[in-house]
C-alpha cells in the first residue's frame, strides 16, 4: 500500500516549526523529496534510474513539484550525473546541451518554491577516467573529481543552496574495490574536506551548505570524519525496524554523539517489518524525532514512508492534528498521489497485451431505448412513454417503436454473433411484464419475450446479464410516487422475485438497478429526466434511499431464496466520472474532487459496499449545511436505521461501474444552494483539449477509467472483495455526419479498453468484464435519436429499423477475438470438414434419348395441387450449408498491391458495356474489408463459404513467375479467418475474370493454357491446400464457352457461335481433368480433400409431355447443357451421343466434313473420366422446351439445339428478365441427374434469386424463393432419395453482378455502393436463411401437427348455400327481382356471362337437395330466403305464398330427415325495388327488413331454431358498394358509401335481433346473430411492428368493422381515430364513418346469441401509403400479398392457409370475450377440367377443422359448430360457375342438373362420423368406416304438375288415389242422393 508523501511533513513542521533552528540558526528543517527519475514515478526507486538529463525533462515534472510544493515539501533531490556533464572527464570538455538541462531543472525548482538539494556524485565516473586512473584508491581521480566540483559549483551554485559531496560512500565503492581499504576512505575524506573548504571560499554567506553522506554501520569512520574532514550536517541513511522503533532512535543518538553533534538530515530511512498501523508507526516515529537531545535538521519524505506497509490500528501516541491526518489519508489522496506524477507519455503510453483467459467482453441494451412495443403484449406505459408522448424528446421523438427489438430478437441476435460477445446486457422493462407495476397485472407475453430472447443468448453460448431496473419505472406506479413512495421497496422487490423465479435458471448475472444516480439526480432532483421531478432538496436524497433500500431486498431475495438452486450472482451498476481535481496543487481542490466522488459513487456505493451508510463526506457536507442554512436548508437526507444499514450493508456479488467521461473539479462556496455543485461546494469543468463527443457530457479521458477502477478497489473492496464488472463504457456521435465510418467511437474504445487493460495488468485490480454501450443507435432519453452510442446503425428513418455495423463494431470484434490487442498465434493448421466421400463410378454412356426421360413421366403429370404440397423435411445432419461470392464481383482492389488485369477489367473500363459504366474495380472493396466478410458469414453461421481466387491477383500476368506475395497473403488471411470461425473453405479456382496477358495469347482458345492453368492450381493446392478441403476447378464452364466464345456478351467476347463454343469447352474440359489428376496425384493423399467443377443447369420442360418429339428436345436441352461437360466427366470421358449425333447432322447438312465437335482420344476419354469427387451445379431457373427445326446458317451452337426455349409463365418473376423463380423445376433436375449420373452426390453450388437495386432490407421476394427452392431440395432428398450433400445460397452480399452492373442484386447482405465505406446490412433474407441453416431445413411447425380429439357431442356440422346461388327459378311463382338478378343480367359483370336463372334449380330440387346432405350426415343446413321471393318488393305490401311455400318445404323436409336448418335472412339479393329507392344506403331499409324479419319469424320460427340475420356484410358494404364487383356494383363513392351502407346493415342487424328477442324468443326458444367474415393477416414480415400495425388494420378494419359494435359497442377506436383523422386532413368537416348516437350504441351492443363466423384465407399484410386518396383502402393503410408457398385454390383471392383459421378464432376469443362461435361458412374452391377425385378439398377441409379443434381443445375457444362451403359447385357470384366450391359436383351439361359426389364428401362425412379425429394410436375406430351411403349418381327426383302444383312423383300418385277415393266416395254419394231423393219422392 502506497504511503502519503507529505503526512509525515506537515507533522514535523508542527512539531518543529518554531523550536528547532537548522544550521546558523535558521529555522529551515528540511522536507526532502526525489529525485526524479528517468519517467516521473510516484513509487520510490531504487535510485538508479534518477533522471540524468540524459533526455528532456519530463513534461509533467513542474506539475510534480507544484503538487510536493502544496503537501509541504521544503527540497528536491538532484543527483548529477558526472558521466553526463563530462564524458571526457575534463571541465573544459562539458556536453553543454546536459549542462543547459540541469540548469533548468534547477530553476523549475525554484521557480514553484522548492529548493534543489544537490548531490555531486552517486556512483558512475566516467569511463575515460576509469580506464586511466583506476578506482578511488586512486588520488588522481581524486583531484579529477574535485575539478569536477569546482566545475559544477560555477554552473550551479547560484541556482542551489544545499549540496551533498557524496550521497553514499558505499556506492563510491562498488567498482570491487575492499570497502576497508584505508586509502579509500583516507582519500574520500580528505576530497571532502577539499571541496567544503572550496565551497564556502567561493560561495560564502548564509544558508549555503555541504553535507556528506553516510549509512547506519559506518560509525567506526567517525573518528576520521571530525579529524580528517569539515561538513555542515551529515547525510545519513537509516534503517528503521518497526519491531525494536528504540534501535531507531538510539542509532540517531549514535550518529550525533560519534559525529561531534553535528545536524542531521535523514537523507533515506528503509523501513521493515511493519505491520501494524500508519497511525501508530507515526506517532512512534514522530515522538523519537520530538527528543531534544537529537538535533535533526531534516527527514526524506519519500523513503521514510516509502515502503511502510500500514494498516488502519489504534493510535498510540499523541499526534497533534490527527484528524487531519485521518482526512488525507482518504482512497482518493493514495489514487491521485500513485497516478498524479505521470507523465503524459507515460500516462497514454499503449499496453499492447492480451486480457486474462475468461475475460468476458459484453456489449449492452437498455429497454426503452431499443425495445419499441409500447403497447404490445399488454405492456404497460412507463414514465419514458409519458415522457415521449409530452413532446419532451428531442424533436417529439417517442420511444415507441425505437429499434423495435421486441419484434427484432433474431435481428439483435444476428448483431451479436457477428460481434462474437460472450455476454449481452438488456434490461427488462418493469411495465412489460408487470404493466401496474404489480404481480397482480403479469403480462404472460412479455414474460415471453424475455424468454425467447434468454432462450436465443443461451443458444448461441451468450450470456445473458439482465438488468431489473434501468429508468423506465412503470408510469402507474409513479402516478402514486414513484420512487419517493417507500411502498415501492416491496413493489420492487416482488417484482426481482418474479423475474429471479422465471428467468434465474438461464440468467446468473443480475443487475438490480444501472446508473441509480441518474434517477435520483436527473428523474428527481433536476427533471431534466423523467418523471421530472424537481426537488433535490427532500425527493432526490429520499428516492435514493428507497432504492438503496430496494436494492438490498432484491438481493436478500435472491440470496435467501434462489442462489443455492441458481448459482448465480447479483449486484448493482453504478454510474460514475472520474474527479481531477482542477488545480493540483490547491488542496482544496483536491478535497473537492474527492468530494465530486463521494456525491456521485459513494452516495450508493458506501452504503452498500463498506459500512451500510452514506458517506462521511456525504453526510458532513449535508450537517454544515443545515447549520449555514437554518431557513432553507438545501439538503435532507434520510437516516438508515441501524437494522436497514446492516441489511443494506454487503449487498453486491460485483461492483458494477458505468463510466464515461471525466471532470475536473474545483473547490467553491455552494451557498444555501440545493443540488450536489452547492451542497458539495465544488464546480465541475472540462479541459478544453479533452475530445469532444455530440454528448456535451461526454469528453474522451480515458486515463480517468484507470483511476477510478483503482479508486474503487481502494475505497470499496476493502471489507468485501468482489469482482469489478465494467458495465457500461461508450460515447455518442452525432445524428448527422459519417454514418459508418465512426473512428472516433473507435479511438475511444481502444484507449478505454486499453487503460482496463493496465488498471489489471499493471495495477493487479479483479476487472473480470467490458461492456461496450451499446449494441446499437437506440432512443436516447431527452435526446431522442440525436445521439447515437450503437456499434452498430439504425435506420430510424426506416421503419424496418435495418442495422448495420460500423467500424466500431469490427474493431471491436477483433479486439474479442484476440482477447485484447496481442496478434493471435495460430497454433496449427485448423482442417475443414467436408462431409463426401471419393467417387469412383464408371457408367455407360447417355442413349438417344437418354433413360433419364422417366424424370418427366414421373413428374410431369403431376396435379398441381401435388406440385405444390409443401413439404416439411430435414436434411442429415452433416449437411453442409453455405454462401458464395466471386473474386471479381466483390473484391475490388483491381490494380491494388501488384495485382494484374483480368478481362473483365478490360471490359468493364471501356464505357457502355455496363449500365452506368459500372465496373469492379471497388466493388464490395473486400479486399480491403476482410473482417467485415468475416462478420456476416459469422452472423450467418453457415458451414462453408464459397468464393473464388482471382488469378489475376495471385499471378498478375497468369504466370508463376510473376507471383504477387501480396495476393496470396490476401487469401491467406481469408482461409484462416474462415477456419477461425469453423467455417469450410470452398475455393473455385477459376470464376470468368482470367488475366489480360493470358487473354492476349488466345485465351481458352489456345490449348497451352491447358498447362498454364494446371501450374496456376497446382500453385493454388500447395499453397492453400493444407485448409482448404473443397476444390472447384472451373464455375459454369458452359457460360465461359457460350457467352464468352460463341455470342460475345461476356469478356473476352469471341463472338464465333459455331465453332469457339466447342473448341473452348475441349480445352476446359481439358484443363479441368488435368487440375483434377494433378490433386490426385499429388495431394490428395496429404491433403484429403476432394475436388470437382460446377455446373450450371436450368430444368427444362417439354411444352407437352404427351408428344414424344418433345419429351426428345427437352432431353436433348439437358444434354446440351448439362451434358456437354457433364457426361465427358461423370460419364465415360466423351459427349453425349445426343449432343454428338446432333452436331455432327448440322455440320453434314452445312457441307463440312467432319464435325464442329471436336472429339477425344480414347487417352483422352480415360484421363477425363470419373475427374469429379461429387457432382456440384448451379441452378436458377427452368425453361419450356419446344421441338423445332434450327437454321442452317450461320452456323450456331445455339441452331444446333433443335429446340426453342420458352418461359415458365405460371411462376413469379424476377428482376433478370428470363429467369423466373421456378421451384419445383430443383427438384426435377435433381432427380435428372440422379437418374442420368449414376446417384451422385449433389452439391448445390449456387441457388438465388436477383431484386432490384432498390430492394433494400425487406427482401421478401428472396425469402419465397429460397422458402421455395430449398424445400424442393428438400423434397428431393427426403422423398426422392437423392444425395444433397450441402446448399450455397447465391449470394453473401450485393455484389457487381456482371453485365447488370449493380442494377440487380443477389445478396443475403445489401450492399450500399453510393457510400464509400461500401457497409453491409443483413436483410430479411438473411435471418430467414439462417433459420433455414440452424432447423436444417423445414421441420414441421406445430402448426401443421395434427392434434386428435373429439369436439362437443352437440356439435353443429353442416355445410351452406345461399338462394341466388342454388335456387335458379328468378321469375317463377311470382319471385321479385333482386340486385343480382339485374347485375348478371348487365354485360360484362360476371364471368361468362353466367347468371342464377336458373342456377343449381334448387327450388324445383328439395328432395335431391335434403338426400345429399342426408349422404353428407351434417346435423344442420344453413340456407339463405330469398327476400324478393317472400316479398317481391321487399315490403310486406304484397306476400308470395307460394315463395314462402318452398321454404316450408324446404325446412320440413329437413326436419324430417333430422337436419335442422339454419336460415340467413339476407345473404345478398336484396329486392331490386328497394335498390331503386336506394337499398342499403337508405336509411329507411332499417324498418324494411325488420318487416322482412318479422314476417319470417312469424311463418318459420316455430321450425327454425338457428338464425342469421345478414351474411358478410363486409362484402355487402365494401365489395358491392366500394369495389362495385358484386350488386349492386356501386364504385364511385368507396370512401363514403360503404361506412353508410355498413352502418345501416348493423342498425338492421339490430333491429331484427331486438325483434326477435323482444317478440318471439320466449315462445320459440331459438338463437340468432349475424355471420361476419374476415380473413386472417399475419405481418409481411413478422420482425417488424409497422407490418404488425398494418396486419391488425385489416383485420379491425376487416372483422372489426361490424364486430366491434355489436359484441363491444360501436367501432373500434382504430377504425374511428383513422378514418377521422384522415378525413379532416382531406378538409373535410368531419369524418366519414358515420357515429352512432349513445342510443343507439346500447341498443347495437350485445345483438348477438353467437359468433356467426365466415373464413377462407389469410393474407401478409404489409403498410401503404395512398396518400389523400379517400377510400377504405386508404384508410386501411395496408397492402396485402400471399405467401408463395401457400398452395392455390381456383380463386385468386384463396390461398390455403389453416394456420390463419386457429389464430382469427384466438382473436374472435380475446377480442371479443370468447363468445360461443359458429362457423357459418368455410371451403376451398376449383377450376378447370371437372375431377371428382377432389383431393385439395379434403386437405383443405383436414387441415382447417383440425385448426378449428386446436382452438377448441388446446385454447378454449367456444365454437359450436361448423358449417363447410358449400353443399354444392353453384354460381359464384361475379365469377360465375367457373370457381366450384361445392362438396357435390353440379353436373351442367345435363339439364337435370345431377349432384355428383366428389371424393370429399366421403372425407367430410368420415369426420362428421368421428365428431372430429380419433388418434390412430388407439387403434382402428368403427367411426373411420362409415356405412355406404350413396353413390357417385344423386338420386333422381321426376317432378310432375298435377292440378296446377309441383309435385314429386310420389306425392302425386298420393294425390291422384286421394282424388280417385274422393271421387268414389263423391259417386257413390251421388247415387245414394239420387236414390234418397226417388224414394223421398216415392
Amino acid at each position: 500500500m502506497k504511503k502519503l508523501l507529505w503526512v509525515l511533513c506537515l507533522h514535523v513542521l508542527c512539531l518543529y516549526g518554531s523550536l528547532k533552528s537548522g544550521v546558523n540558526g535558521q529555522d529551515d528543517f528540511m522536507l526532502v523529496a526525489g529525485p526524479l527519475t528517468g519517467v516521473v514515478r510516484s513509487s520510490s526507486s531504487d535510485g538508479d534510474d534518477a533522471f540524468d538529463c540524459s533526455h528532456p525533462i519530463p513534461p509533467g515534472s513542474k506539475q510534480y513539484f507544484e503538487y510536493l510544493k502544496s503537501r509541504g515539501v521544503t527540497h528536491f533531490k538532484v543527483p548529477l550525473s558526472w558521466t553526463q556533464l563530462l564524458p571526457t572527464g575534463l571541465p573544459s570538455q562539458p556536453q553543454q546541451a546536459v549542462v543547459k538541462c540541469y540548469q533548468t531543472f534547477l530553476q523549475q525548482l525554484l521557480e514553484v518554491g522548492l529548493q534543489p538539494l544537490v548531490i555531486l556524485h552517486r556512483s558512475s565516473v566516467p569511463e575515460s577516467l576509469r580506464s586511466w586512473y583506476g578506482g578511488w584508491e586512486s588520488q588522481r581521480l581524486a583531484e579529477m573529481f574535485q575539478l569536477y566540483a569546482e566545475f559544477a559549483f560555477k554552473e550551479f551554485a547560484a541556482l542551489a543552496h544545499t549540496w551533498v559531496t557524496l550521497s553514499d560512500p558505499d556506492e563510491v565503492w562498488q567498482d570491487g574495490q575492499a570497502a576497508d581499504d584505508p586509502r579509500l576512505l583516507q582519500n574520500i575524506l580528505q576530497l571532502n574536506k577539499n571541496i567544503h573548504q572550496l565551497y564556502h571560499q567561493h560561495f560564502p554567506g548564509r544558508g549555503r551548505r555541504l553535507s556528506l553522506g553516510l549509512k547506519a554501520g559506518d560509525e567506526a569512520a567517525f573518528p576520521h570524519i571530525k579529524a580528517s574532514t569539515t561538513v555542515d550536517f551529515l547525510s545519513v541513511h537509516i534503517n528503521y525496524n518497526c519491531a525494536f522503533p528504540a534501535n531507531f532512535a538510539q542509532e540517531l543518538r549514535n550518529f550525533e554523539m560519534f559525529s561531534g553533534h553535528l545536524p542531521i538530515l535523514i537523507y533515506k530511512m528503509t523501513a521493515h517489518d511493519c505491520s501494524h498501523s500508519q497511525h501508530r508507526l507515526l506517532g512512534e516515529l514522530l515522538h523519537i524525532l520530538k527528543d531534544k537531545g537529537l538535533n535533526i535538521v531534516g527527514c526524506d519524505m519519500k523513503d521514510v514512508l516509502g515502503n511502510l506497509n500500514m494498516q488502519d490500528d489504534p493510535v498510540s501516541y499523541p499526534i497533534p492534528d490527527f484528524s487531519e491526518v485521518t482526512e488525507l489519508s482518504s482512497s482518493y489522496e493514495k489514487v491521485w498521489l500513485k497516478f498524479g506524477v505521470q507523465t503524459t507519455e507515460e500516462r497514454d503510453s499503449f499496453l499492447t497485451k492480451s486480457f486474462p483467459s475468461g475475460f468476458q467482453w459484453a456489449t449492452s441494451t437498455e429497454s426503452f431505448k431499443v425495445e419499441g412495443g409500447w403497447l404490445e403484449g399488454g405492456k404497460g406505459e412507463t414514465i419514458w412513454d409519458r415522457f415521449g408522448h409530452d413532446g419532451l424528446a428531442f424533436s417529439n421523438q417517442t420511444a415507441d417503436l425505437a429499434c423495435d427489438s421486441y419484434n427484432k430478437v433474431v435481428y439483435d441476435l444476428y448483431l451479436l454473433r457477428g460481434l462474437q460477445v460472450s455476454t449481452y446486457q438488456f434490461s427488462i422493462s418493469w411495465a412489460r411484464i408487470f404493466p401496474s407495476g404489480y404481480r397482480s397485472s403479469q403480462s404472460e407475453k412479455g414474460a415471453l419475450y424475455y424468454d425467447n430472447l434468454i432462450n436465443a443468448l443461451k443458444e448461441y453460448g451468450i450470456e445473458p446479464v439482465a438488468t431489473l431496473y434501468h429508468w423506465d419505472l412503470p408510469q402507474a406506479l409513479q402516478d402514486s410516487g414513484g420512487w419517493n413512495n417507500i411502498s415501492i421497496v416491496e413493489v420492487f422487490k416482488d417484482y426481482a422475485d418474479f423475474c429471479f423465479s422465471r428467468f434465474g435458471d438461464r440468467v446468473k448475472t443480475w443487475n438490480t438497478f444501472s446508473s441509480p444516480w441518474v434517477v435520483s439526480h436527473a428523474g428527481y432532483g433536476t427533471g431534466e429526466h423523467p418523471p421530472g421531478v424537481k426537488d433535490y432538496v427532500v425527493s432526490s436524497y429520499q428516492v435514493t434511499h428507497n432504492i438503496l433500500k430496494s436494492h438490498a431486498e432484491a438481493w436478500h431475495i435472491y440470496n435467501d431464496k434462489y442462489r443455492q438452486t441458481q448459482g448465480g450472482k447479483v449486484g448493482i451498476a453504478l454510474n460514475s466520472d472520474w474527479a481531477e481535481p482542477m488545480s493540483p496543487t490547491k488542496p482544496e481542490d483536491v478535497a473537492a474532487a474527492d468530494r465530486y466522488l463521494q456525491f456521485m459513487l459513494g452516495w450508493f456505493a458506501h452504503p452498500i459496499f463498506v459500512d451500510g451508510d452514506y458517506p462521511a463526506a456525504l453526510k458532513t457536507q449535508i450537517e454544515k449545511k443545515k447549520n449555514e442554512c437554518p431557513d432553507s436548508v438545501p439538503a435532507i437526507l434520510p437516516v438508515f436505521t441501524p437494522e436497514e444499514s446492516k441489511r443494506i450493508s454487503g449487498t453486491a456479488d460485483f461492483f458494477g461501474l458505468n463510466h464515461y467521461t471525466s471532470r475536473l473539479v474545483n473547490s467553491s462556496v455552494g451557498g444555501c444552494n440545493s443540488g450536489p455543485e452547492g451542497v458539495g461546494e465544488f464546480r465541475s469543468h472540462v479541459d478544453p483539449t479533452w475530445p469532444s463527443t455530440a454528448s456535451d457530457w461526454i469528453y474522451s479521458v480515458p486515463w480517468g477509467l484507470r483511476k477510478l477502477l483503482n479508486y474503487i478497489s481502494t475505497e470499496y473492496l476493502k471489507v468485501k472483495k468482489v469482482p469489478i464488472y465494467i458495465t457500461g463504457n461508450g460515447m455518442p456521435t452525432e445524428y448527422s455526419g459519417d454514418k459508418f465510418n465512426d473512428t472516433n467511437r473507435v479511438e475511444y474504445m481502444r484507449s478505454y479498453i486499453d487503460e482496463t487493460l493496465k488498471a489489471i495488468s499493471l495495477d493487479g485490480l479483479d476487472v473480470q468484464r467490458f461492456t461496450v454501450q451499446s449494441l446499437m443507435d437506440g432512443f436516447e432519453g431527452k435526446q431522442g435519436y440525436s445521439q447515437r452510442f450503437g456499434l452498430h446503425y439504425v435506420n430510424f428513418e426506416d421503419a424496418g429499423r435495418p442495422r448495420t455495423p460500423k467500424q466500431s463494431a469490427y474493431f471491436f470484434s477483433q479486439i474479442i477475438k484476440q482477447n485484447g490487442f496481442e496478434s493471435l498465434k495460430i497454433d496449427g493448421v485448423k482442417k475443414a470438414q467436408v462431409p463426401f466421400s471419393h467417387r469412383s463410378i464408371t457408367l455407360l454412356p447417355s442413349d438417344v434419348p437418354s433413360k433419364s426421360k422417366v424424370i418427366w413421366e414421373k413428374f410431369s403429370k403431376q396435379p398441381k395441387f401435388q406440385r405444390q404440397m409443401y413439404h416439411y423435411g430435414t436434411f442429415p445432419q452433416d449437411f453442409c450449408w453455405g454462401v458464395s461470392s466471386s473474386a471479381y464481383q466483390i473484391e475490388g482492389g483491381w490494380n491494388a498491391d501488384g495485382k494484374g488485369p483480368s478481362v473483365w477489367d478490360e471490359f468493364t473500363q471501356n464505357p457502355g458495356n455496363i449500365p452506368d459504366n459500372a465496373n469492379g474495380n471497388i466493388a464490395c472493396d473486400s479486399y480491403n474489408r476482410l473482417e467485415e466478410d468475416l462478420y456476416m458469414l459469422r452472423a450467418l453461421r453457415v458451414k462453408s463459404y464459397r468464393f473464388s481466387l482471382s488469378w489475376s491477383r495471385i499471378f498478375p500476368d497468369g504466370r508463376r513467375a510473376s507471383l504477387n506475395q501480396k495476393g496470396v497473403d490476401y487469401y491467406n488471411r481469408l482461409i484462416d479467418g474462415l477456419l477461425a470461425h469453423d467455417i469450410t473453405p470452398i475455393v473455385t479456382l477459376y470464376h470468368w475474370d482470367l488475366p489480360q496477358a493470358l487473354q492476349t495469347i488466345g485465351g481458352w482458345e489456345n490449348i497451352e493454357m491447358i498447362d498454364i492453368f494446371n501450374d496456376f492450381c497446382d500453385f493454388c493446392f500447395a499453397t492453400f491446400g493444407n485448409r482448404v478441403k473443397f476444390w472447384l476447378t472451373f464455375n459454369q464452364p458452359q457460360t465461359i464457352a457460350w457467352l464468352g466464345y460463341g455470342l460475345g456478351q461476356i469478356p473476352p467476347n469471341v463472338k464465333q457461335p459455331g465453332t469457339a463454343p466447342y473448341s473452348v469447352a475441349h480445352n476446359l474440359i481439358k484443363a479441368h481433368a488435368q487440375a483434377y489428376h494433378t490433386y490426385d496425384d499429388k495431394y490428395r493423399k496429404s491433403q484429403g480433400g476432394m475436388i470437382s467443377i460446377a455446373l450450371n443447369a436450368d430444368w427444362v420442360e417439354p411444352k407437352d409431355v404427351d408428344v414424344p418429339r418433345e419429351v426428345v428436345a427437352a432431353d436433348r436441352a439437358m444434354q446440351f447443357q448439362l451434358g456437354w461437360f457433364a457426361h465427358p466427366i461423370f460419364k465415360n470421358g466423351d459427349y453425349p451421343e445426343a449432343m454428338k449425333q446432333q452436331v455432327w447432322a448440322k455440320s453434314e447438312l452445312q457441307g463440312l466434313s467432319q464435325s464442329r465437335l471436336p472429339s477425344f482420344t480414347e487417352e483422352e476419354k480415360k484421363f477425363i473420366k470419373g475427374t469429379a469427387d461429387m457432382f456440384c451445379v448451379n441452378h436458377y431457373t427452368t425453361k419450356i422446351v419446344s421441338h423445332i427445326t434450327g437454321r442452317l446458317s450461320p452456323q450456331s451452337y445455339q441452331h444446333d439445339w433443335d429446340y426453342s426455349e420458352a418461359q415458365e409463365s405460371d411462376s413469379p418473376t424476377t428482376a433478370i428478365k428470363d429467369q423466373r423463380a421456378v421451384a419445383w423445376g430443383l427438384r426435377r433436375l435433381l432427380n435428372w441427374i440422379k437418374e442420368e449420373y449414376g446417384h451422385p452426390e449433389i452439391f448445390i453450388t449456387e441457388n438465388g434469386v436477383a431484386t432490384e437495386a432498390k430492394t433494400t432490407w425487406d427482401d421478401f421476394a428472396r425469402i419465397f424463393f429460397y422458402k421455395t427452392y430449398i424445400d424442393e431440395a428438400v423434397k428431393a432428398y427426403e422423398l426422392d432419395g437423392v444425395k444433397v450433400k450441402g446448399y450455397i445460397a447465391t449470394s453473401l452480399m450485393d455484389s457487381f453482378e456482371w453485365l447488370h452492373g449493380y442494377k440487380v442484386g443477389f445478396g443475403l447482405h445489401h450492399v450500399d455502393f453510393n457510400d464509400p465505406n461500401r457497409p453491409r446490412t443483413p436483410r430479411y433474407s438473411a435471418h430467414f436463411y439462417h433459420q433455414v441453416m440452424k432447423d436444417n431445413g423445414f421441420p414441421t411447425p406445430d402448426d401443421e401437427k395434427m392434434l386428435y380429439g373429439h369436439f362437443r357431442k352437440d356439435f353443429i356440422w353442416s355445410s351452406a348455400t345461399a338462394s341466388y346461388q342454388i335456387e335458379g327459378s328468378w321469375r317463377a311463382d311470382g319471385k321479385g327481382l333482386s340486385i343480382w338478378d339485374k347485375f348478371a343480367h348487365t354485360p360484362l359483370k360476371i364471368s361468362r356471362d353466367d347468371n342464377g336463372d336458373i342456377a343449381c334449380d334448387s327450388y324445383n330440387k328439395v328432395e335431391e337437395d335434403v338426400a345429399i346432405l342426408k349422404q353428407l350426415k351434417v346435423n344442420h343446413y344453413r340456407f339463405s330466403i330469398s327476400w324478393p321471393r317472400v316479398l317481391p318488393d321487399g315490403t310486406k305490401s304484397h306476400i308470395n305464398e307460394a315463395g314462402l311455400n318452398y321454404y316450408h318445404r324446404l325446412v320440413d323436409a329437413l326436419l324430417a330427415a333430422n337436419i335442422q336448418p339454419q336460415i340467413t335472412l339476407y345473404h345478398w339479393d336484396l329486392p331490386q325495388a328497394l335498390q331503386d329507392i336506394g337499398g342499403w344506403e337508405n336509411e329507411t331499409i332499417v324498418d324494411k327488413f325488420r318487416d322482412y324479419a318479422d314476417l319470417i319469424f312469424s311463418r318459420l320460427g316455430h321450425k327454425v331454431k338457428l338464425w342469421i340475420t345478414i351474411n358478410e356484410p363486409y362484402n355487402i358494404a365494401m365489395v358491392g358498394h366500394g369495389y362495385g364487383v358484386a350488386a349492386p356494383g356501386i364504385s364511385f363513392r368507396p370512401g363514403t358509401l360503404p361506412y353508410i351502407v355498413g352502418h345501416h346493415l348493423i342498425k338492421a342487424h339490430a333491429e331484427a335481433w331486438h325483434l326477435y328477442n323482444d317478440k318471439y324468443r320466449a315462445e320459440q326458444k331459438g338463437r340468432i346473430s349475424i355471420t361476419i367474415n374476415s380473413d386472417w393477416a399475419e405481418p409481411r414480415n413478422p420482425h417488424k411492428q409497422e407490418d404488425i400495425d398494418a396486419a391488425r388494420r385489416v383485420v379491425q378494419f376487416y372483422i372489426g368493422w361490424f364486430a366491434h359494435p355489436i359484441y363491444n359497442g360501436d367501432y373500434s377506436n382504430v377504425m374511428k381515430t383513422i378514418i377521422r383523422e384522415r378525413s379532416l386532413a382531406a378538409g373535410l368537416p368531419k369524418s366519414r364513418l358515420p357515429e352512432f348516437t349513445p342510443e343507439e350504441i346500447r341498443r347495437i351492443k350485445g345483438t348477438h346469441d353467437y359468433f356467426g363466423f365466415n373464413h377462407y384465407t389469410t393474407v401478409l399484410a404489409f403498410p401503404s401509403d395512398f396518400g389523400n386518396l379517400q377510400h377504405y383502402d386508404a384508410d386501411r393503410g395496408a397492402g396485402t400479398v400471399v405467401d408463395h408457398t401457400w398452395q392455390d385454390s381456383g380463386s385468386g383471392w384463396l390461398k390455403i392457409t389453416p394456420f390463419g383459421f386457429r389464430r382469427i378464432l384466438n382473436f374472435i376469443k380475446e377480442e371479443y370475450g370468447n363468445p360461443p362461435i359458429i362457423i357459418t361458412e368455410n371451403g376451398v374452391s376449383e377450376r378447370g377440367p371437372i375431377d371428382l377425385n377432389d383431393a385439395h378439398r379434403s386437405y383443405y377441409y383436414e387441415k382447417y377443422i383440425n385448426q378449428v379443434l386446436k382452438a377448441y381443445l388446446r385454447d378454449d375457444v367456444n365454437i359450436l359448430g361448423y358449417t363447410a362451403w358449400s353443399l354444392m359447385d353453384n354460381l359464384e357470384w361475379a365469377t360465375g360457375f367457373s370457381e366450384r366450391f361445392g362438396l357435390f359436383y353440379v353436373n351442367r351439361s345435363d339439364p337435370k342438373l345431377p349432384r355428383v359426389a366428389k371424393k370429399s364428401v366421403s372425407f367430410y362425412s368420415t369426420i362428421i362420423n368421428c365428431n372430429g379425429f380419433p388418434d390412430p394410436a388407439l387403434g382402428p375406430n368403427d367411426c373411420l368406416n362409415p356405412e355406404l351411403e350413396g353413390t357417385s349418381q344423386p338420386v333422381t327426383v321426376n317432378h310432375v304438375r298435377f292440378l296446377g302444383m309441383k309435385l314429386s312423383a310420389s306425392d302425386a300418385e298420393t294425390g291422384l288415389n286421394t282424388t280417385f277415393a274422393l271421387l268414389i266416395v263423391a259417386a257413390f254419394g251421388v247415387v245414394c242422393f239420387s236414390v234418397w231423393l226417388f224414394i223421398r219422392k216415392r
